[in-house]
C-alpha cells in the first residue's frame, strides 16, 4: 500500500508539517496511514489529548493523515479546525497528484526510451510491428494496442499486429480506407484521433466486437515519416478516459518512431533480400559458365578458341562444341534475345537442344527444325534467339552450315575476307521456319570468325557502332601476321576497345575463331598480339 512519503520526499514533507503548524497556531503532524507520523515530531508536542484527523486520499486510496492537536486552541470553534485540517489533506493530496503525474511522465519518457531502444534492435517488419503493440501498452497503461498498416494503393488497411486482443481480432479481412471514418480522419488531420466509447460511437465500424473485447475508449495516432503514412496505432482503454496533451503526444511520438522503424526494417530486409538474390544470381552465373566449354578441343590441322564475356551475372549468349561421330565436330555460336535471368533460361533450353538432337540428326536443316520447333512449344513469341550452327568434317576439311537469323560468319583466305551468309529466320518464332545449309572447303590459312552482335554493336560515347567494317579489318590485320586462333580473338577485342573507350558493353560479347593450320605448322600458331 502507498502512502504520502512515495509520493513527496522527506524533506518536503518536513516544510509542509512545519507551515501547517506555524498556519494552525498548534501542533500538525503529517501521518502515514495507521495515524504514525511521518516526521516525527518534538518532545514539547507530545500529548494524550485526542487529535482530529482529516484522511488524504489519492486515486480513491488512502495515502495519509493529518493530525491536529487543539490543545492550545482550546477557545478556537471545531469547525475552524475541520475547515483548515480538510484544506491542508487536500493540499496534500493536490501535491501528492502532481507529484504521481510528473513521475508518470518521467517514467513514460523512460519507456519511450526504451521503445527506441527495441525498435532499433529490431530485425524485420513484423518484429518491429510486435514491439510496438506490445511497449505502448506498457508505456501508456492501456488495455490493448493495435496496429493497421495502409496498402502500396493507399486504399486498404490491414490489421498485422495486436497486444492484449483475441486472435480473432487478428484475423480481420482487410478493410477499405473509405469505410474507416477514424482512420481517414487520422490521416487527414495528421494528430491523433479519440473515440470515447467504441460501443456507442457512430463512426466505430464493429461496436458489438468492441463490447466483445472489453475495450472502450480509443486513441489512434498516424504512422508517419518522411511525409509518408505507413499505418495507425491505436490504444485503448478499458473504461472510460479521456487521454491528455501528454498522452496525445506520447502516443504520436511513438507511432513516428515506429514508422520510421518500420521504415528501416523494410529497408533492411530489402537489402536481405537483394544480397540473397545477388548471391543466387552468381551461382546461377557460375552454373551457366560451366555450361561453356573449359577448352577447345584438340583438332589435327585445326586451331580452334572461343571467348566469351556476359554483360551481366546470367547471359544470353553462348557458344559450343559437340562432338560427332565419324569424328566430325560441330560448332555453335547464338544469342538469345535480351539479358538477365529469362535470356540464360532460354539460353540453357536452346543448348540442350541442339546437344540433343545434334549428335542424332545429321541433316542440319533437320536439326535446326527440331530445335525451332522445342523453342516455339516451350516460349512465348517474344523468346527468340539467333544460332549459327556448323559441322567440320575433319578428314575433308570442309565445313556445312546453317543460320537462324545469326550475323554471318566472316572467312579469311589470301588477304581477302568473305562473309558466309545463308537465309534462315529466328528460332522461336513459328514452326514452319526454313534453315537452309550451305557449305565451304576450308584451305590451309583460312580463318573462320564467328560473332554475336555484341562485338559489331558495340558503341562508342557517340553512339557510333563497331560495325562489321571493322571486325572485318581486324579479321584481316590478324590473319596477315599469323595470329592463333586465341590471340585473334584477343586483337579483336582490344581493336573493339581501342574504339570504344571508356564506354561500357551493354551485351554479351561471344566470339569463335577456326584457323586452319599450314602444312607443318603446329595446331596452334606461333604469331602474337
Amino acid at each position: 500500500m502507498l502512502t504520502l512519503n512515495d509520493y513527496l520526499n522527506e524533506k518536503t514533507l518536513e516544510e509542509l508539517q512545519s507551515s501547517f503548524s506555524v498556519a494552525a497556531g498548534c501542533p500538525v503532524w503529517i501521518c502515514g496511514t495507521r495515524v504514525r507520523p511521518l516526521i516525527q515530531a518534538t518532545s514539547d508536542e507530545q500529548t494524550n489529548e485526542m487529535p482530529l484527523l482529516f484522511p488524504v486520499t489519492l486515486h480513491e486510496e488512502l495515502v495519509g493523515q493529518v493530525r491536529i492537536l487543539r490543545r492550545a486552541l482550546m477557545d478556537v470553534p471545531d469547525e475552524y479546525h475541520t475547515h483548515l485540517g480538510a484544506m491542508m489533506a487536500e493540499m496534500l493530496a493536490r501535491l501528492g497528484d502532481g507529484a504521481s503525474v510528473v513521475r508518470g511522465r518521467v517514467e513514460q519518457l523512460l519507456a519511450l526510451h526504451r521503445v527506441m531502444e527495441e525498435f532499433a534492435a529490431s530485425s524485420d517488419v513484423q518484429s518491429v510491428l510486435d514491439t510496438v503493440t506490445r511497449v505502448v501498452v506498457e508505456s501508456m497503461k492501456v488495455k490493448a494496442s493495435s496496429v493497421r498498416l495502409i496498402s502500396e494503393d493507399r486504399k486498404t488497411l490491414t490489421i498485422r499486429s495486436v497486444h492484449s486482443f483475441t486472435p480473432q481480432y487478428l484475423d480481420k479481412e482487410p478493410i477499405r480506407l473509405e469505410d474507416s471514418k477514424i482512420d481517414q480522419e487520422a490521416l487527414r488531420s495528421e494528430t491523433p484521433v479519440y473515440v470515447e466509447d467504441m460501443t456507442t460511437d457512430p463512426r466505430v465500424r464493429r461496436p458489438l466486437e468492441a463490447k466483445r473485447e472489453g475495450v472502450v475508449s480509443a486513441l489512434g495516432a498516424p504512422m508517419t515519416f518522411q511525409n509518408r503514412t505507413e499505418g495507425v496505432l491505436r490504444v485503448f482503454t478499458g473504461q472510460r478516459h479521456r487521454f491528455d496533451w501528454f498522452e496525445r503526444q506520447l502516443l504520436q511520438t511513438i507511432a513516428n518512431a515506429a514508422a520510421a522503424a518500420i521504415v528501416h526494417a523494410r529497408r533492411e530486409e530489402d537489402l536481405r533480400e537483394s544480397w540473397e538474390m545477388k548471391r543466387q544470381l552468381q551461382l546461377a552465373g557460375e552454373v551457366q559458365r560451366r555450361m561453356l566449354p573449359e577448352k577447345a578441343p584438340k583438332i589435327e590441322g585445326f586451331d580452334i578458341a572461343g571467348f566469351y564475356v556476359p554483360s551481366q551475372e546470367l547471359a544470353g549468349d553462348f557458344y559450343d562444341y559437340i562432338s560427332l561421330p565419324e569424328g566430325n565436330w560441330g560448332l555453335a555460336i547464338c544469342d538469345v534475345v535480351g539479358k538477365g535471368v529469362r535470356a540464360s533460361l532460354l539460353m540453357a533450353s536452346i543448348r540442350a537442344a541442339l546437344r540433343a538432337h545434334a549428335v542424332n540428326v545429321y541433316d542440319l536443316a533437320t536439326v535446326f527444325h527440331l530445335v525451332n520447333r522445342d523453342l516455339v512449344a516451350d516460349t512465348l513469341l517474344s523468346d527468340f534467339a539467333t544460332l549459327f550452327y556448323g559441322v567440320l568434317n575433319v578428314e575433308s576439311r570442309r565445313l556445312t552450315y546453317s543460320s537462324a537469323g545469326h550475323l554471318p560468319p566472316m572467312l579469311y583466305r589470301n588477304g581477302e575476307v568473305q562473309r558466309l551468309g545463308v537465309g534462315g529466320g529466328l528460332l522461336g518464332v513459328i514452326d514452319e521456319m526454313e534453315f537452309p545449309t550451305d557449305h565451304v572447303e576450308l584451305l590451309p590459312g583460312d580463318i573462320v570468325l564467328a560473332f554475336t552482335d555484341g562485338l559489331s554493336e558495340a558503341a562508342n560515347f557517340n553512339g557510333d557502332l563497331y560495325g562489321l567494317d571493322r571486325i572485318e579489318e581486324a579479321l584481316r590485320f590478324s590473319g596477315e601476321r599469323g595470329y592463333s586462333a586465341k590471340n585473334l580473338l584477343r586483337y579483336c577485342v582490344w581493336d573493339m576497345h581501342r574504339f570504344t573507350g571508356l564506354h561500357a558493353n551493354s551485351d554479351d560479347l561471344t566470339l569463335i575463331a577456326i584457323r586452319v593450320t599450314e602444312e607443318g605448322e603446329s595446331d596452334v600458331a606461333s604469331g602474337e598480339v
